[in-house]
């Protein structure tokens, strides 16, 4: 019945956005639209996961809906070969810090941060 699928984010500022994931995290950006100018959606690969980022006036012209980015109900994860040295990379940056690295079950070591939007992003990398 379905073929694929993405999460989509909505942003106020699609701009911060491109620079966060594309720039800061490294994603591959796979589509945009328009071509020219200011983007009102983009999408970014990170092996087999596809990341939309959209406008919030593109949501309300499109389908109507007000989107209300940053709400925490949803955290993105992105595993990383060491969430330490990514974190001080993305910390000096200057990307909001929700929690540093702490260790956690299973072996693993994580943070949270949020992006431009306030939206919750974790990174998770084994504990070596």
């Amino acid at each position: 019945m379905f073929s694929d699928g993405l999460v989509n984010l909505y942003t106020r500022d699609i701009e911060a956005g491109l620079r966060f994931y594309g720039e800061l995290l490294g994603f591959k950006e796979t589509f945009r639209t328009p071509l020219t100018g200011i983007p009102t959606h983009v999408e970014f690969r990170v092996g087999g996961f596809t990341l939309g980022l959209g406008t919030v006036a593109a949501a309300k012209r499109a389908h109507g809906i007000t989107a209300a980015p940053g709400s925490p109900a949803v955290a993105l994860v992105f595993w990383t070969d060491n969430v330490d040295r990514t974190f001080d990379h993305l910390r000096a940056a200057g990307v909001p810090v929700v929690q540093p690295p702490h260790d956690t079950g299973n072996n693993n070591r994580n943070a949270l941060l949020r992006d431009p939007d306030g939206n919750l992003v974790e990174i998770i990398s084994k504990r070596s």
